[in-house]
Parts: structure tokens; C-alpha cells; sequence
């Protein structure tokens, strides 16, 4: 797997198509989850495509600190599902990590975890912060990632 990180700006349409598919499948129909994907974060955003023969299969979106949290932020973290088993979602949170502390030079990192994924998101260093919540009828977890 290939990684990119573009800005919202330097994307292609065919790539924002792509990662708006990719996300529509799996948080809203894979989740059976009706909420509003667009945001308006999008365009904040730094997004990270792990792609294979050109063809995404597994996002990101970072958000820097004052746009979401006081820290930068993950989120939109996406693998498609022909592509899960193979530690797509791992890579693909690795190089976000990465972009975070070389490139914002940052050393804290938040996110909000779907709940389920909590041991996901600890195996790559981040705590849980707080208490449970539910976001779009869905529980998550604040976690934090410090180094």
C-alpha cells in the first residue's frame, strides 16, 4: 500500500469521490449509521489515502488543533472491507501519526474511538480520556495518544 497526503484542495475529483464513497459505505450503510458525513471539516482537513494499483482502500482525516480538539486530531479512519485482515487500518494510522509529529510537529494526538475499536486504537499507544458517549446513536471513546 502506497500512502498520500494531500490537502482537501490539491485532491482530484475522482479521489474526493472515492473517499466519500469509501466513507458512505462503511459509516453509513456498512453501519446502517444515518448521519452527515460532509461536514465541513473536509476542506481544514489533511487527508491521508493508503491507495493499491491507484485505488483507495484505506483514509484518514487530520484535522489540526483548534478545528476539532486543542490537539490535532484522526478521524474518518477507513478500510474497505475487501481490504481488512491485512493490517490496512494499522499502516494507514501509522502514517497518519507519522504526518502528525513530523510535519505539525506535534506530540499529542486525539480521537474519537467507536467504542469497539478501543483495543485498536490502544495497541497504536492511545488512552481512553473520560467517559463513554454516544455520537450519531453509536458509542465512542475520547482517547489520546502522547509521546
Amino acid at each position: 500500500m502506497k500512502t498520500e497526503v494531500k490537502k482537501f484542495k490539491d485532491l482530484s475529483v475522482e479521489e474526493i469521490h472515492e473517499i466519500l464513497r469509501i466513507r458512505s459505505e462503511v459509516f453509513v450503510v456498512e453501519q446502517r449509521c444515518i448521519y452527515q458525513d460532509i461536514d465541513g471539516k473536509d476542506e481544514k482537513a489533511m487527508h491521508v489515502m493508503g491507495k493499491n494499483n491507484n485505488e483507495i482502500i484505506a483514509y484518514t482525516r487530520i484535522l489540526d488543533s483548534g478545528d476539532c480538539y486543542d490537539f490535532p486530531s484522526i478521524s474518518r479512519v477507513v478500510v474497505k472491507k475487501k481490504n481488512r485482515g491485512a493490517e490496512r487500518g494499522k499502516e494507514i494510522m501509522k502514517e497518519s501519526i507519522k504526518y502528525i509529529k513530523e510535519t505539525l510537529k506535534e506530540k499529542t494526538i486525539v480521537l474519537a474511538a467507536q467504542k469497539y475499536l478501543e483495543n485498536f486504537y490502544r495497541e497504536l499507544g492511545f488512552i481512553a480520556e473520560g467517559e463513554e458517549y454516544l455520537e450519531d446513536e453509536i458509542p465512542h471513546q475520547k482517547m489520546k495518544l502522547k509521546s
